[in-house]
């Protein structure tokens, strides 16, 4: 499939050093720019380097190269036509002799330049409280993946109402690039305009530079590096894979080029400092436990955010998911921190674990995160969000692990956990037995226990069970400890979990545990 997004377009030239068009007012959404239609003043176009203003009557430059995407910046108040697949239609592709023959097609030969690139925007009302739905790594490697996928997740959100967008975070599929096909056709059921951002098993791997590793990817859904505008947030969306890793040539490695850097330094000059920015891409900007993002990108990256207050970033990748608050040890210029949520995955563990009453892997994340996704509200230039379990109610935020029966009199060394999934160090997570005195929770690293006792209830099964072996358990970034009471009367007792979550919106959940005589 090749995205050729033109949207009127005359006279085809033949050689030109700038492209030029228009940016009209598309009013009755015909895709054609009638007579009366006139053009729009101050919308940023992009070539993906460079970002220029439309005039008073709409009119845009750009330089021209021979492998380039003219993109309009949508701004607030104008919605972007869809194609059939509600994939959003703000770009042309100009690849003359089209992509490299690499291992999975890229584009074709896209020929000359039309005498004028023009991009149609309806005007349409949006208001400055609207909601979005943000997936990480879908990543199906196969047709079955792709299966669970739409079972479990997509069929929860088909047809939802008053979302107006969703984005996924990258790894939209497995490496097998033939699946963005199949992967397209899954995600039109949202039945909602979806932005999607490349990630590392998104790419061509047998491309020699990191610029022409996104061939495919371009052809199915455009510009890997994009932004538009909703009410009062700007989202600017980035390929933040290197590839080939500069330091060896193999691998990947995170970080951004210097066109990218110029591309987000041009766009936020005409963007208003009382806006929410809100960047998404797929590596997460930095992780503690290891080397996974180039330092000074992540550094010039936050001396272009320096003079904005208002900040998010999103990644996933990671398979799991956990908040970070970037300070001045990080880079970031602001006394206020740096919220980056890294996201919590569509795919969890990589579609493995025990089956459920679907046939579809339960695919709990290492962390002990569920799978899921996220549903990110937004006003003004302020932000919440909350995180849905795949095939879960909404309220199902804290999973706990308890001892079945602990003997009475004696004191349990296995003690309490809630894995609060959207928590972060600082939160205030609470309990009581029986109706009684809340207590604090403590913060603790570790081991989700409930994911560590799923993976050694099929390593001491003696008969194989169905689904494939989950990951190894790793330490969880938003997990709580507490100590039952011993001395209670012989019998169940009931525990009561309640934590606040960043936003100050409260959640519970509800377990039991029974106290029994010892029969020693």
């Amino acid at each position: 499939m090749v995205s050729l997004i033109f949207l009127g377009a005359c006279n085809i030239i033949y050689s030109q050093s700038a492209v030029s068009g228009i940016i009209y007012s598309d009013d009755n959404g015909n895709g054609v720019r009638d007579t009366e239609e006139k053009g729009i003043p101050r919308v940023s176009v992009t070539d993906g380097v460079h970002v220029v203003q439309t005039d008073r009557k709409g009119h845009y430059e750009l330089p021209v190269s021979e492998d380039m995407i003219i993109a309009v910046i949508k701004p607030s108040g104008f919605s972007l036509p869809v194609n059939a697949n509600n994939l959003p239609q703000f770009y042309y592709i100009h690849k003359p002799m089209g992509s490299p023959t690499l291992k999975f097609e890229g584009v074709k030969p896209t020929g000359s330049l039309p005498e004028s690139v023009d991009f149609g925007l309806k005007p349409a009302e949006e208001k400055d409280e609207f909601t979005t739905l943000i997936f990480g790594d879908p990543q199906p490697y196969t047709r079955e993946e792709l299966a669970y996928f739409e079972a479990g997740v997509v069929a929860e959100v088909e047809g939802i109402q008053d979302v107006i967008f969703g984005l996924s975070l990258g790894d939209l599929v497995g490496n097998d690039l033939e699946l963005f096909e199949p992967y397209i056709g899954v995600m039109k059921k949202a039945g909602i305009p979806w932005f999607n951002l490349m990630g590392n098993h998104d790419m061509n791997f047998d491309a020699e530079t990191d610029n022409l590793s996104d061939e495919t990817y371009e052809s199915h859904f455009g510009p890997a590096n994009y932004a538009y505008n909703y009410g009062k947030v700007h989202f600017i969306v980035l390929d933040d894979i290197l590839y080939p890793d500069p330091r060896d040539q193999k691998g990947y490695w995170g970080g951004f080029r210097p066109d990218q850097l110029q591309f987000i330094e041009e766009d936020l000059k005409y963007v208003s400092k009382d806006h929410l920015i809100v960047l998404a891409f797929h590596i997460p900007l930095s992780e503690p436990e290891g080397d996974s993002f180039r330092d000074k990108d992540r550094e010039k990256l936050f001396r272009l955010l320096k003079d904005f207050p208002h900040t998010l970033s999103l990644s996933a990748h990671t398979h799991i998911q956990r908040q970070d608050y970037m300070d001045a040890s990080s880079g970031w210029l602001r006394k206020e921190p740096h919220h980056h949520f890294n996201v919590g995955t569509t795919s969890g563990d990589w579609y493995s674990g025990l089956l459920n009453d679907q046939g579809i892997p339960v695919s709990t994340m290492r962390d002990g995160t569920p799978k899921g996704y996220v549903f990110m509200k937004f006003r003004g230039n302020q932000y919440e969000f909350d995180y849905k379990v795949a095939g879960e109610p909404e309220a199902y935020q804290i999973k706990v692990f308890a001892p079945k029966v602990i003997e009475q009199g004696r004191r349990s060394k296995s003690g309490l956990y809630a894995n609060f999934f959207v928590g972060r160090e600082g939160d205030k997570v609470s309990y009581r037995v029986d109706g009684g005195n809340w207590q604090d929770m403590d913060y603790v690293v570790a081991p989700d226990p409930s994911f560590v006792a799923t993976n050694l209830e099929r390593d001491t099964s003696e008969i194989l069970l169905p689904g494939r072996r989950a990951s190894d358990a790793i330490d969880c970034k938003h997990l709580w400890r507490g100590e039952l009471p011993f001395k209670l009367s012989i019998g169940t007792h009931k525990i009561e979990i309640r934590a606040v979550d960043m936003f100050g919106k409260e959640h519970h959940a509800v377990t039991e545990y029974r106290i029994a005589k010892s029969k020693i």
